[in-house]
């Protein structure tokens, strides 16, 4: 608890307590001693409220909740309701005091869940340690992180090896190891070993201060219940208290009329309660608290939004379309299947891989890392890149051809159509074809789980848009149960298809791409929803995408989902609760049968149970 909170709370046990020895004594009702006895507690309690509705007065900010207590309170003491004035100060302070703890443990909790920002960096200088504030390292810069300690900095580890704890960044428990020539990133934290990191960020532009800086600026982005409440409030304060006050006038003046009693007193009051129910403070205070706590427990799940505007868009999501590679894919290529004609697999994989010696391609890289032993590039020569087709080489004395189809044509080998997912690499060794080489990439292993949990979700249509070929699309989208695929596409043509599908959908349903987030930034942008995938330290995807998903589980698509609609079902659940309660006890009060208690509890008990409910948003199973 606060100071601030320490002084409130003092402040309503005092009041309560004279309160309660004022109720005991007898005291003549109607007296001056009375009344100046009650103003004691009043003042108490509510002098902050008077100051607060007396500055809005001077600034020409008039209707707000600190004018509706300061006027009904200030009437209840005149009509000589002097309980009932104390106690609306009193039970509105106490709403106030929780509201503010409610928030306050949200924010403890969020910046808990988002423990990121380092404290210091233990930088190299003339070979030794400096503590130093990571704002004064360089790029370039040698800092050295101890088990416990969080990574500062991205950078590359140059010596060293250690497991890193993500679950800030990713919400997943399970450590990543790092070793020399890993790239990490700032707000892991060094769970054993000692690593020497060379920055390759400053600390400004590391991924712990993007996301923070994210984080904190997710409530500069409103979705529409926050502005519709927003609205809501400047027009409807006004209205009440002009309604309050046609209450108090009206009916009296027109008894007066018709020669009735025109009974000032008990109308004056009504209206006064009439005030007390109206105050707004449930509708203002839980609506920007439920989506504040649901970007905090998504931000804890691995979820980074980045307003609430966007979890708003994410629970009528019902068209779900993805990137292939890096998103239902690993996006690392590798050798998953060697088929030798009159050659043992290790003779066909070795020649293969010396002849891609000299190519730095992804596939090149692959034949490599599958052979796994140093080559000795002196044994290579005369190679010869055929442009669209494969390489020819001399190894070590043998001709070695490696390739697509158009290449072995072009020896004259004739070839068996090879139809599996992949990318198949022929090859020939002295004129003779000796078999073929299967590269693919390989899908996550929770894929097809992540595509039933979206049609689960009651996602209309799930869509694959990738480049590769129509076979090897055609098969990944079918083994995945995808609804439709297209394929052979350029970056280009994925926008036109995705603008194709936005004016397929229904005005109230969204459309969301997922994408690695720096290939596909056109089609994170068009979408209604960008949604950035595998995005670990990625910037491409945090500038890119409207939502950035922090580890690359497919599966985090429709906990994203499942989020967002959960904080929209608390938002209108809070809207329509409050406003039915309020709309109700003010007609209640307005007929007389509702008194000052009974507008106690439409205020502060319904602000209550909107505020517990709203911090339900913090909590993502």
């Amino acid at each position: 608890m606060t100071k601030k909170q320490k002084k409130v709370l003092y402040r309503i046990i005092i009041a309560a307590v004279l309160m309660g020895v004022l109720l005991v004594l007898p005291l003549e009702e109607g007296s001056i001693i009375r009344f100046a006895l009650f103003l004691v507690p009043y003042f108490v309690i509510g002098y902050d409220i008077l100051q607060k509705a007396f500055k809005g007065i001077k600034n020409k900010q008039v209707f707000d909740e600190n004018f509706l207590m300061a006027v009904a309170t200030i009437g209840a003491m005149a009509l000589g309701e002097y309980t009932e004035g104390v106690a609306v100060m009193l039970f509105y302070q106490i709403g106030e005091l929780f509201q503010s703890y409610a928030i306050g443990k949200s924010r403890r909790n969020i910046s808990a869940l988002m423990d990121i920002r380092p404290d210091y960096a233990n930088l190299k200088q003339n070979g030794e340690l400096v503590q130093v504030d990571p704002d004064e390292v360089e790029i370039g810069s040698e800092i050295v992180v101890q088990p416990g300690e969080k990574i500062p900095i991205d950078g590359v580890v140059i010596d060293g090896s250690a497991s890193l704890d993500t679950a800030a960044l990713t919400g997943e428990s399970v450590p990543r190891s790092a070793k020399v020539g890993d790239e990490v990133i700032s707000g892991c934290i060094n769970m054993s070993g000692v690593l020497t990191i060379r920055t390759t960020k400053e600390f400004g532009e590391s991924t712990a201060s993007k996301i923070l800086d994210l984080v904190e600026n997710a409530s500069s982005k409103k979705s529409k219940p926050e502005n519709f409440i927003s609205r809501f409030a400047r027009v409807y304060t006004p209205v009440v208290c002009y309604s309050a006050l046609a209450l108090a006038v009206i009916p009296p003046v027109v008894r007066l009329i018709i020669g009735m009693d025109p009974l000032w007193t008990q109308w004056i009051y009504r209206a006064l309660t009439f005030l007390v129910i109206s105050c707004p403070c449930a509708l203002v205070i839980s609506i920007p608290l439920t989506f504040f706590a649901g970007i905090g427990g998504a931000s804890h799940a691995g979820v980074l939004v980045k307003g609430s505007n966007y979890l708003d868009l994410l629970s009528r999501a019902k068209y779900v379309v993805m990137d292939k590679t890096g998103t239902l894919t690993e996006g690392v290529f590798q050798v998953t299947k060697i088929v030798p004609f009159d050659i043992s697999e290790e003779e066909l994989l070795e020649k293969t891989a010396m002849a891609e010696v000299f190519s730095n391609h992804p596939i090149s890289k692959s034949l490599k890392e599958a052979y796994g032993k140093p080559i000795d590039s002196s044994k290579v020569v005369d190679v010869q890149e055929v442009a669209g087709a494969g390489i020819k080489a001399n190894v070590d004395g043998t001709e070695v051809a490696a390739g697509n189809e158009k290449l072995m044509t072009s020896l004259g080998l004739s070839i068996d159509n090879v139809n599996e997912p992949g990318t198949v690499i022929h090859v020939a060794i002295d004129g003779q074809y000796k078999g073929y080489i299967l590269i693919s990439d390989k899908l996550k292993a929770t894929s097809k789980e992540a595509v039933k949990a979206l049609k689960k979700a009651g996602v209309k249509k799930t869509v694959m848009l990738t480049g590769d070929s129509k076979q090897v699309a055609d098969i990944v989208a079918a083994d995945l149960g995808l609804d439709q695929v297209y394929s052979e596409l350029l970056p280009a043509d994925k926008v036109t298809k995705v603008e194709e599908l936005l004016e397929y959908k229904q005005p109230k349903e969204q459309l969301i791409f997922v994408g690695d987030g720096i290939n596909d930034a056109p089609v994170l942008s068009r979408a209604d929803i960008g949604v950035a995938m595998g995005a670990l330290g990625s910037d491409a995807a945090i500038e890119a995408a409207d939502i950035v998903l922090m580890d690359d589980d497919p599966k985090k698509i429709a906990k994203a989902i499942g989020i967002a609609r959960k904080c929209m079902r608390i938002v209108y659940e809070n809207i329509y609760f409050a406003i039915g309660i309020k709309v109700g006890c003010l007609i209640l009060g307005a007929f007389g049968i509702a008194n000052m208690w009974f507008a106690i509890f439409a205020d502060v008990g319904v602000m209550v149970i909107a505020v517990l409910n709203a911090i339900r948003a913090l909590r993502v199973k």
